[in-house]
């Protein structure tokens, strides 16, 4: 038997479970499948220790689909990005420079939360939507896109009928297999480890890039663990070198992290286990087909620099549900797909440029391009309406 919905969106990661609760909010309905259950406590095999800043544009699309209030109370505000060259001979910060929020606007640039913690309260807020339908478990199978519908059959044999089918599946998407879109794909020699810490020094709404080679270790505040400060760290490396850290008893790898820190927090103390992701840039040739649009990470994926990546896929979202609002009688008509494609493929070219190139500069190895990048950070701080275009820049505001 043929189900109906307005929308089939695939996957439920933190993109697509975002878009469901937002569509389905809108008073849309919706069906999201993903062949994964979501993984929603901390301790848990297989949780994402990773975090997301949700940046101050994203806020919108979050109230508007019932999750801000639930996540506001877990999150660690982001005031000032701090970025600190230690590209010298020992591993020392030689240049700190401040983006504060407060030079551009009245509330921080954003605000951090566990990625895992997400997936938690967004299948709590889908629980509470009638017209939503989440069925973790069941995958997308394949598609026949035609003038009036999309016929989408999943993995357990279902069959659904639905106006429009978001591709929300992650940087392998089935559902761009399906369509036959082509994707550019950037391969660094990098992985990341994504872990929690404790530390002596409060953050104070800080977040922190360090620079010295390899990739950025990024600190990234989050609320009090039992009673002291935390952060959620980003340490980007080649993939030997992270396969080598992950492996390292507590102890050294404890040392290990202080030292590449800075210490700028003092000793840091590891309070999770340690997850290893790999780092890429990836675009879609083009993030649209019939019947069909691609989003987050289906149609981009970037390093993790600047809090870029989920607020990218946000943005992805705020574009459609203008055009799917203004087009309830069906909302994945060409006309819809189209304008989505045009309004957002542009932009996210740039985008993915941009950190591409902001990657490669801290991976530099050779003193003389740390000493590059140092110089070139130094002169774009000084310069106040600079500095100022490139905070709104990363904002993604003009």
């Amino acid at each position: 038997m043929r189900e109906t919905s307005d929308i089939l969106i695939s996957g439920g990661g933190v993109a697509g479970l975002t878009a469901a609760t937002a569509l389905g909010s809108a008073g849309f309905r919706v069906i999201c499948v993903d062949p994964t259950a979501p993984v929603t406590e901390a301790e848990a095999e297989g949780a994402d220790l990773r975090t997301t800043a949700f940046l101050q544009p994203s806020v919108g699309v979050l109230e508007r689909a019932g999750l801000w209030s639930r996540l506001l109370p877990h999150a660690a505000p982001l005031q000032i990005m701090r970025i600190i060259d230690a590209g010298g001979a020992e591993p020392m910060a030689r240049l700190v420079k401040d983006f504060d929020a407060s030079e551009i606007s009245d509330a921080p640039f954003g605000w951090n939360l566990p990625n895992w913690l997400l997936r938690r309260e967004m299948v709590a807020r889908l629980a509470e939507l009638p017209n939503v339908s989440f069925r973790p478990g069941i995958g997308f199978a394949r598609m026949l896109a035609r003038e009036s519908e999309a016929l989408v059959s999943l993995t357990d044999g279902a069959q659904v009928s639905a106006r429009l089918v978001i591709g929300a599946d992650g940087r392998n998407s089935p559902v761009r297999e399906a369509l036959g879109i082509a994707v550019k794909t950037l391969r660094y020699g990098q992985k990341a480890l994504a872990f929690a810490v404790t530390h002596d020094v409060p953050h104070g709404s800080v977040s922190t890039e360090v620079h010295r080679k390899g990739g950025p270790f990024t600190l990234v505040p989050l609320p009090d663990r039992d009673g002291r400060p935390a952060s959620a760290i980003v340490w980007m490396e080649t993939g030997a070198e992270v396969a080598r850290l992950a492996a390292l008893p507590v102890a050294e790898f404890e040392a290990a992290m202080t030292a590449r820190s800075t210490g700028v927090l003092g000793p840091l103390r590891l309070v999770s286990r340690r997850s290893v992701w790999p780092i890429i840039s990836q675009i879609a040739a083009r993030m649209s087909g019939p019947r069909t649009v691609l989003m987050a990470e289906a149609a981009h994926v970037v390093p993790p620099i600047g809090a870029q990546g989920l607020n990218m896929s946000l943005a992805d979202l705020t574009c459609l549900m203008g055009l799917a609002e203004s087009h309830r009688d069906d909302p994945g008509k060409a006309a819809v797909t189209e304008a989505y494609h045009r309004a957002r493929h542009l932009e996210v070219q740039g985008r993915v440029t941009g950190i591409d190139l902001l990657n490669r500069a801290s991976m530099a190895g050779t003193p003389v391009l740390r000493d590059l990048r140092a110089k070139a950070l130094d002169a774009l701080y000084s310069a106040r309406p600079v500095r100022q275009v490139l905070m709104r820049a990363g904002l993604g505001v003009r």
